[in-house]
């Protein structure tokens, strides 16, 4: 109860594959939360499935980060054929956790940050509406694959212009919505001051280690021979990894700030001044929330390549899938007053929704004719 009336439910469905999913669903629920209603984030996979599940999600992390060929081929299967819908017969497991939650949680409204949920609902409700309003919030940006589409949804709430544009060629236009990606909304609230570098300061560069683990050290040796930076790396959780950086600073003689797995992420983005880091979707996305310009190192074919094109067609980074490329890409924001810098920043402001979480709350709670519905 809030103010003497029931408090409005919305469910919040997620899955593990990849953390774009995952990062969209925190942010929302806490701006929803903040509004004032019962947000509640549910994995419908991992409750089904359990410790299978968690094998399926990091054979797909290996599959697109080892066999990204392979990957390519079923994200076009995916997007071109019926394959999704041949496979909904054997998800009947899955179907039925999703009825089971649906039925005992009695939510106004549910939102989906990932597409399988649409087509369950399209087999649970054939040729009807549910009972509740249902959300699709679209986590990829323009390269957007057809499964995120082919079902019924009350709207689909995507992170900018240029993917509302595709997918308004997809299904009805009014129903689409650029609000934005739900970042935290710490994003939005931050009192972080981020001095512009050029002029004595230094150009400030975070490196997420995220692809390419064994030659990470080496890049960090060579980014160090750059004058005039300063360099944030988090490795994650391999130790050996960390190690090798912090030796390949020493013999630099060269000092840095090192990060293991951290919840600083945000934080790192809105201090430093460019992003090194794979086109994934909540890095992209946070990175356009802190209006911090990205040097990408890799784009998985497919999602990922759409996130790349956003940033390098929007002016607000670069594309550089080899260390020659990364180190001639810093050298070149880092000379001449950081004048690259400054342009790419100035275009990545124009993206930028830091509080897109409370505006896709607020719209999904507008939506909502009752709070008992």
């Amino acid at each position: 109860m809030r103010n003497g009336l029931p408090m409005k439910r919305v469910l919040i469905f997620t899955a593990g594959y990849g953390e774009g999913h995952n990062a969209a669903a925190r942010g929302l629920a806490a701006a929803l939360t903040e509004a004032g209603a019962e947000a509640e984030i549910r994995d419908i996979f991992r409750e089904t499935y359990g410790r299978r599940q968690k094998i399926a999600e990091r054979l797909y992390i290996e599959c697109i980060n080892r066999a990204a060929p392979l990957w390519a081929g079923v994200y076009r299967a995916l997007d071109r054929t019926p394959l999704l819908r041949w496979m909904m017969p054997a998800m009947g497991s899955l179907r039925r956790k999703f009825s089971e939650v649906l039925a005992e949680r009695q939510p106004c409204a549910i939102a989906s940050v990932y597409p399988v949920y649409g087509w369950l609902l399209d087999r649970m409700f054939p040729g009807k509406n549910p009972p509740f309003a249902s959300h699709t919030i679209v986590t990829d940006s323009i390269t957007v694959n057809s499964v995120w589409w082919k079902f019924r949804s009350d709207s689909w709430i995507v992170p900018n212009e240029a993917t509302a544009d595709v997918m308004r060629g997809a299904v009805p236009a009014e129903r689409v919505h650029a609000l934005g990606f739900p970042v935290q909304v710490k994003f939005a609230d931050s009192t972080i001051v981020r001095t512009p570098p050029g002029d004595g300061e230094p150009l400030r560069i975070f490196y997420m280690v995220n692809h390419g683990h064994s030659v990470a050290a080496r890049l960090v040796g060579r980014l160090l021979e750059i004058p005039g930076i300063a360099l944030t790396v988090a490795y994650g959780k391999d130790q050996s990894v960390g190690r090798a950086i912090a030796a390949a600073a020493q013999s630099a003689g060269r000092k840095i700030e090192l990060h293991g797995w951290t919840p600083l992420v945000p934080e790192l983005l809105m201090q430093n001044h460019i992003l090194i880091g794979k086109a994934g979707g909540a890095a992209t996305q946070e990175a356009i929330a802190a209006k911090t310009p990205m040097i990408i190192t890799k784009a998985v074919p497919g999602q990922e390549e759409g996130n790349a094109r956003l940033i390098v067609e929007n002016g607000c980074g670069a594309l550089c899938e080899s260390d020659d490329a990364i180190v001639e890409a810093v050298s070149l924001v880092a000379e001449n007053h950081a004048a690259l810098w400054h342009r790419w920043h100035a275009a990545i402001t124009k993206l930028s929704k830091p509080d897109a979480s409370r505006d896709i709350a607020r719209f999904i709670l507008s939506q909502t004719n009752s709070p008992t519905r």
